[in-house]
């Protein structure tokens, strides 16, 4: 996911050595004695560390007058690349199916074993195939709601084969009755409450499911503004002293300024389908490096889906528990980021102190 990590001549061996399939795409290293070329990963036999030559991707190997190794075809597509358009394949079957598809029937046409393909479906999309048809579904039924469509007649639509199938899921699909999200959340109730962090003002906002929003900022005036902005119907109001969120605000507070590692709290992350898979990859991004949106969207399966994941990425209501400020542009330079990029580049050199702290000798 770091380029920099593979930066120097002996990263980028060490990488070889240990067959390091995290470097494929990061460089390609040549073979003097053979006139070859291979990918980090590539499980032909090591060569003597001074027969070694590195370069940054396949064309420049080609240009310098190697061959690409047969076996693990660097000039072409990677295995993982190959795995990742498989699964996106099969998340297109899904998402355009009535009728929710067999793990059998995807993986048959994956020609994979049925465990396989489970697993690596798991792995790139963070979903089991029914929990992505049923998160697909879920979004579908939100766009219809939003288009303004009867309740009725958007379940059907949805791909519900019943009412009743329906109103057994409508609180995990939805977060509340599919008549409040046609309403954009009116009699929905929503508790906030402010404190002050190292960052700043801090908005932290709840409904009985769990958090929902968690804004930093400057000015309290500001932050709830925002915050009517983003649930324009809801009924807002300041949280009960007795409440969870008020008693446990500091903890909340100790986790902004990273003195506690996991969030205190439920969540509440309400969004598309396309959305949750595009958090639920940003939070596997380790504390004090970086990914691009294309790193992400190779993650999800949807390698071209690049402008996508950024406005995933704009639409994230919780600042640092779904930690977007972590993905920058493919070459390294800090990106737009819905609480400024001073704040952006405030936490990720932040993390990277940490980081290097906790792996110094």
């Amino acid at each position: 996911m770091n380029a920099t990590l593979y930066s120097t001549e002996q990263a980028r061996r060490e990488a070889v050595m240990q067959r390091d399939s995290k470097a494929d795409g990061q460089f390609v290293f040549a073979v003097i004695t053979t006139g070859i070329f291979c990918r980090p990963s590539c499980r032909s036999r090591h060569p003597l560390p001074h027969n070694m030559r590195f370069f940054a991707d396949a064309a420049s190997a080609l240009a310098a007058g190697f061959r690409p190794c047969k076996r693990c075809n660097p000039a072409g597509e990677s295995r993982q690349q190959q795995q990742a358009a498989q699964i996106a394949r099969a998340c297109e079957r899904l998402d355009h199916s009535e009728q929710p598809l067999t793990v059998a029937a995807l993986a048959a046409e994956c020609a994979m074993s049925q465990a396989h393909f489970q697993r690596l479906f798991k792995q790139i999309t963070g979903l089991t195939p029914h929990g992505w048809y049923r998160a697909r579904r879920a979004g579908r039924l939100r766009e219809a709601l939003r288009q303004g469509e009867p309740v009725t007649r958007a379940i059907y639509q949805a791909g519900f084969g019943s009412a009743s199938g329906y109103y057994q899921q409508a609180n995990s699909a939805l977060g509340m009755t599919g008549r409040h999200y046609r309403q954009q959340g009116a009699a929905q109730q929503i508790e906030y409450a402010f404190g002050h962090s190292v960052l700043g003002e801090i908005l932290v906002a709840a409904t009985k499911r769990g958090v929902c929003a968690l804004f930093p900022g400057e000015d309290q005036t500001q932050l709830y503004q925002q915050l009517v902005a983003q649930f324009p119907r809801a009924v807002l109001q300041p949280a009960d002293p007795q409440g969870p969120l008020a008693t446990r605000l500091a903890e909340i507070l100790a986790f902004t300024a990273r003195q506690r590692a996991d969030f205190p709290l439920p969540l509440d992350v309400q969004g598309s389908a396309f959305q949750l898979q595009v958090w639920q990859a940003l939070q596997t991004i380790p504390a004090g490096e970086t990914a691009s949106y294309q790193d992400i969207a190779r993650k999800i399966g949807r390698p071209r889906a690049v402008r996508a994941v950024a406005g995933a990425c704009a639409a994230n209501r919780l600042a640092l528990v779904i930690p977007c400020h972590r993905v920058v542009r493919a070459n390294g330079a800090l990106s737009g980021y819905r609480w400024g990029s001073e704040l952006k580049h405030q936490l990720l050199a932040r993390e990277a102190q940490e980081s290097r702290q906790k792996n110094a000798p």
